[in-house]
Order: structure tokens, then sequence, then C-alpha cells
């Protein structure tokens, strides 16, 4: 199965496609989508959608992820990431994908196996479980990290594990 993992942001969109075959991962692709803050927020959420429609339709994936909003301490910020969010979203649905949603903490203890792991120790899970891979940054690191959780939760729900 292929997965597509999602760390949304209007700034620098990290995405990751993975590979499940059982327990078995493998990396296919990640990267940045980054837009420029002078454009206007209409320009920046339209061409952020039609890069994640371009890489849906170039990988196929069955199934995506993303991690769920948290709240900045500036408003005006956390309403950006969630319009991101939800282009990344909607994307990933008119792709017909099933997607899944996990909080930052789920994502940590799913790659790390505890949710107060720092970023430093899920990039470095994340290299450790995709050996090989190049990762484009820190974005297409946690985006990565989502599609991974991902499919252990998927492998977890085909086996009765809850």
């Amino acid at each position: 199965m292929i997965i597509l993992g999602l760390d949304p942001s209007l700034s620098s969109c990290g995405w990751g496609i993975v590979r499940a075959e059982g327990n078995r991962l493998a990396h296919v692709a990640n990267g940045q989508i980054k837009t420029k803050p002078s454009l206007s927020l209409a320009t920046r959420l339209a061409e952020l959608a039609g890069a994640l429609e371009a890489i849906v339709a170039e990988h196929r994936p069955a199934a995506a992820a993303a991690e769920e909003v948290f709240v900045n301490k500036n408003p005006a910020s956390t309403l950006k990431l969630a319009q991101a969010r939800g282009v990344a979203l909607m994307c990933a649905a008119r792709g017909g994908l099933e997607i899944g949603e996990y909080a930052p903490s789920v994502v940590k203890k799913a790659v790390v196996g505890t949710g107060g792991a720092s970023k430093d120790q899920v990039h470095a899970m994340v290299a450790m479980l995709l050996p090989g891979a190049r990762i484009a940054g820190e974005d297409a690191a946690d985006a990565l990290a989502v599609a991974i959780t991902h499919a252990h939760h998927l492998a977890s729900a085909r086996r009765g594990v809850r």
C-alpha cells in the first residue's frame, strides 16, 4: 500500500510517501512545497493545491494522513495553518483517498515510542526506519513520520488491534 503523509503548512508543506507491505516500510518519495509570502493568500493556497494534486496524480497513493492542527500563540498563524491543512485534506479527498488524522503526540509515540519525543528524535527514527532515504528537510521528515504512523495504524487495524 502506498501512503501519502502530510505536514501541512502555508510556507513549507511537507509531504512524504511510503510503501507499506505488512510490517515492512520503504521510502518512495518526499519533498516540501514552498509558497512565497509576497503572494496573496488565495494564490498561495492555489499553488499548494496544484502541487499536492500533482503529487497524488504522480504517485497514486491508496491512503493519506495528516497531522492535526495545533494552536499557535499567534491566531493569524493558526488560521493560515488551518487553511493550508484544509487544502491538503481536500486534495487528498479529491484523489479518492481515505484520510487518517493524528495528533503530533500520536505521531511521536508511533515513530519513537514516546509522545514527548523531540523533533530530532523523530527525524532520527524516520531515517532509521527508511534507510537510504534522502529527506528533503524538516517538514518532509515530519510528513514521512505521519505516513509511518498511518501505516502502523492500518496494520494494527487489519490485525484487530486498537
